[in-house]
């Protein structure tokens, strides 16, 4: 990590919320910059620190990342929060590395479409489209489920990264009307996570920065 704070650009909610929650569960400091969304239009410039015009985006020296999962994970690790990952040779290292890119990969991919077609495009007649997508999604929460009978969190039996990045995707649910086929259990453990000081901060912080962009 360099000597300055780290630069995370994103649009308050979105999937960079996994990075903004990462660094406060680790004690972080980061420039956060809150865009509005979407940046591709409404913040051009954006375009020429990242060309694809997404969030998150997380700076830091040389290095450059656009992967919200993968920005939690460098966080922590570069924060020294040792508790927030599980190590190679660990209990439960491979369940870690799967939970947390079958967050994005597997979760938030359909939650997108649905949002895109359903929410966003839903005058251009693509509308059951993205309820096709809704339908994927929650189907996709049973192996979500399954892991967390008996548990309170996904692996080595405390919270890290892997929480935060399916975390996120169930607080996402709540947000954009995706709780109807979310089973109580994964209810109940998104309020548990919701609960943790740190994503408070997290939201608050991402809330004060867009409400300075509408001043």
């Amino acid at each position: 990590m360099s000597g300055a704070a780290p630069t995370l650009y994103t649009c308050a909610g979105s999937r960079g919320l996994r990075a903004t929650w990462a660094a406060e569960e680790a004690g972080l400091e980061i420039d956060l910059k809150i865009l509005p969304f979407p940046p591709r239009h409404l913040a051009p410039e954006y375009l020429e620190t990242n060309p694809l015009g997404t969030v998150p985006m997380l700076i830091d020296g040389d290095a450059q990342m656009t992967e919200s999962c993968a920005i939690a994970h460098y966080l922590a690790v570069m924060g020294g929060a040792d508790d927030l990952v599980v190590a190679p040779g660990k209990k439960d290292y491979a369940a870690y590395l799967d939970y947390t890119y079958h967050a994005d990969a597997t979760i938030t991919f359909p939650q997108t479409v649905y949002m895109r077609f359903a929410l966003f495009e839903k005058d251009k007649g693509w509308a059951e489209a993205g309820e096709a997508y809704a339908k994927w999604f929650w189907k996709r929460l049973v192996k979500v489920e399954r892991r967390l009978e008996g548990r309170e969190y996904l692996c080595a039996d405390r919270f890290t990264v892997a929480d935060i990045c399916v975390g996120y995707a169930l607080v996402l649910a709540g947000r954009v009307g995706l709780d109807e086929g979310v089973p109580d259990s994964l209810k109940t453990y998104r309020e548990r996570l919701t609960q943790r000081p740190a994503y408070k901060r997290a939201t608050d912080r991402e809330g004060e920065g867009l409400a300075i962009l509408k001043r």
